[in-house]
């Protein structure tokens, strides 16, 4: 499994080199802002767990590169107030059609807190967004990611077959 993931890696590398080329940078609008929330709750309030998700990305032609910060509060009878994370950098090959833009990628950072073990965390991502408005400025996204766990490069074999599936559903800006 690990020539999986070093796969991926140096794809996500390489499109980040063929990308970065003068030619294929616009003049505006490179940045992206990106934000994401969820929230449930027992039916009398008394378990609620949050979570925002929040993205800064930099278009490099149809390359986005950037990183990614999700932090999650969990409060309730039998936990208190615990809070986790897991800061994340990403590359991601952008395909616009109209309106339309699918994308797919990887990512690679570190979860923590008090709801789950410090380690690292990697895995391949794919979604899709609809940008609205005539300056393509303003996009919704979904974006799944798989995400494995390890603490360190000998555990990535076996990590990849117990992983999570990380689904998020947002806003987004392009400055």
């Amino acid at each position: 499994m690990l020539r999986g993931f070093k796969f991926w890696m140096v794809v996500t590398a390489g499109f980040v080199v063929i990308a970065a080329s003068p030619a294929a940078v616009r003049a505006d609008d490179n940045w992206e802002f990106t934000l994401a929330g969820s929230g449930t709750s027992d039916k009398d309030f008394d378990a609620t767990q949050f979570s925002g998700d929040a993205g800064l990305g930099l278009h490099l032609g149809p390359v986005v590169i950037g990183g990614r910060q999700t932090i999650t509060y969990t409060d309730g009878p039998t936990v208190d107030s615990l809070f986790s994370g897991s800061t994340r950098f990403f590359g991601d090959l952008e395909f616009k059609f109209g309106p339309i833009a699918p994308f797919f990628g990887g990512n690679v950072g570190y979860i923590y807190g008090d709801l789950v073990n410090d380690q690292f965390i990697a895995g391949p991502e794919a979604g899709v967004k609809w940008y609205m408005g005539d300056d393509d400025n303003t996009f919704i996204f979904f974006r799944a990611e798989y995400q494995f766990f390890f603490e360190d490069e000998d555990e990535v074999d076996n990590a990849f077959e117990d992983g999570q599936w990380v689904y998020v559903l947002g806003l987004g800006i392009r400055f």
